[in-house]
């Protein structure tokens, strides 16, 4: 099966117009500054063609901004919830009001194709939406009352303060949305970074809401990790740092974070494993590995990159699988609906993502699907979706991150092995069961290591269920009212009334 790589039809006009782009400089206090001297480029992945230059900031702009919030923060704590929800409501009908715009903007930054940035963007309102809500229904886990004689003991929960968020390249808007909606309506100010990658959207978010939100409650800084994001997790001013990213780059926020002893939420790296055992319905699996494995073009962290199938069936799955994933079409999203799997978004991740093939085939791996770049001649970072077999236990493509369109089938013969080999990795982030039995997925899941573990389905998300790994994928939960609960902190006061 050789793929073909779908492109628009010469003289497509381009998914975004020159006066659609948002203003290119650091939004802080409320308003856009002017660009730096230091610039980096902003490519079209599917075309390798220059949108836009952005700033890159430096520690002066992050202490601008990181000023500007803790400015800002006093009157924005005291905003009754009520008031806070409404503005979170106001948010999300922005959003949904310029939801073709940010749809189009995602995927010209990104290549996401059509079908993913939809549902980001409708996720991201939805996620504003939630919150709006969840901040109003307030709970705890102990109640306020007397644990002392003449004592009346009181239960708040408070804002932390000012909070730095580091958001990734993969979702550049809805992993922002998955920061900024919990951590404004716990009453906190926030200085966001996107990746230097792709901030088209995040800064078109913040013109958008500009007229919503009080100066200094939301500011955006560009930049690099090793700059921006590293200040924002040493400043002694941010009570909390807030990272989606790799594991190495959680471990050196963690780090930095320690110098202050604040507060970090590390959503990291994951490898996914996806267990189908003998008795699970096979066809069904296999469309799920379709979605669950290449979403994004594979560039997603709870992806379903590593199945491990009962020996007995693992033919007939790989056959089922085979017939799914043939059926994929690749392409720059300005080609149309129809497309699955965009470009990989950047030249140095295609060539990271290169590697880890050209790897796994010289150790043995037999792609039964793609194994290639496509289209190598021509301008765009396009890897054909590949499914791997023969993949031996402990092969470096069954640890590693490949974080692209890539899916890895290995073998097992009992449940205990099954198990055994899921949790044999570093990250815990998610995992999917795949059986029959009532019985089998209870127990299975219990003793998977992962922070989601999904029955006969995966990548399934709400925004009323938390998101968060284990081990490696970090701790802290996105999504849900345990995000709100992460982004404030516990008081206790108690009243002396004796008399």
């Amino acid at each position: 099966m050789t793929f073909t790589v779908r492109r628009p039809a010469p003289g497509t006009a381009p998914l975004i117009s020159a006066d659609e782009l948002p203003p290119l400089g650091h939004f802080i206090d409320g308003k856009f500054t002017e660009p730096g001297p230091e610039l980096s480029d902003v490519l079209d992945p599917a075309t390798e063609e220059l949108l836009v230059r952005v700033p890159l900031g430096g520690v002066e702009d992050t202490d601008r901004a990181v000023a500007a919030a803790r400015a800002a923060h006093p009157a924005w704590a005291r905003v009754t919830p009520k008031e806070r929800s409404e503005v979170l409501l106001a948010v999300a009908e922005r959003i949904d009001a310029n939801a073709d715009l940010l749809i189009r903007l995602e995927s010209a930054d990104t290549g996401k194709p059509f079908a993913v940035s939809r549902d980001d963007i409708g996720m991201a309102a939805d996620g504003f939406r939630f919150m709006a809500g969840a901040l109003r229904a307030p709970s705890s886990s102990m109640a306020s009352g007397e644990y002392v004689a003449d004592h009346t003991s009181v239960m708040l929960r408070e804002p932390l303060g000012v909070i730095g968020a580091v958001t990734p390249w993969n979702y550049p808007l809805l992993m922002g949305a998955w920061k900024i909606a919990p951590i404004l309506a716990a009453g906190n100010c926030l200085v966001l970074k996107p990746s230097e990658q792709t901030p088209l959207s995040t800064l078109k978010f913040a013109e958008l809401v500009a007229d919503l939100l009080p100066a200094g409650v939301f500011n955006v800084v560009t930049g690099r990790g090793s700059v921006v994001g590293d200040r924002l997790a040493r400043h002694p001013d941010i009570a909390m740092i807030a990272l989606t990213g790799s594991t190495s780059s959680g471990q050196a926020v963690a780090r930095a974070a320690a110098d202050t002893v604040k507060r970090a939420h590390l959503e990291l790296g994951g490898k996914a494993p996806f267990v189908v055992f003998e008795d699970a319905d096979l066809k069904a699996a296999a469309a799920g590995l379709r979605t669950a494995g290449f979403w994004n073009s594979g560039q997603e962290c709870g992806a379903a990159c590593r199945v491990l199938v009962h020996a007995s069936v693992a033919e007939e799955f790989t056959a089922h699988v085979v017939r799914e994933i043939e059926q994929i079409t690749v392409g720059d999203p300005r080609a149309g609906d129809a497309i699955e799997i965009g470009p990989l978004v950047s030249k140095p991740h295609y060539d990271r993502v290169r590697g880890y093939l050209g790897r796994a085939i010289a150790q043995g791996a037999r792609p039964v699907v793609g194994g290639t770049a496509l289209d190598e001649d021509r301008p765009g970072y396009f890897v054909a979706p590949t499914v791997l077999s023969d993949v031996a236990e402990g092969a470096e493509i069954t640890r590693e991150e490949v974080f692209g369109p890539v899916v890895s089938i290995e073998t097992f013969t009992d449940e205990d092995e099954a198990i055994r080999r899921a949790n044999d990795v570093d990250a815990g982030l998610a995992a999917s069961v795949w059986t029959e039995s009532a019985r089998r997925s209870h127990a299975v899941a219990a003793r998977l290591d992962a922070g989601t573990v999904w029955v006969n389905s995966h990548l399934v998300l709400a925004n009323e269920v938390p998101w968060g790994g284990f081990k490696g994928s970090g701790y802290g939960r996105d999504l849900s009212v345990y995000a709100l609960e992460d982004y404030s902190r516990t008081k206790h006061v108690m009243h002396h009334h004796g008399r």
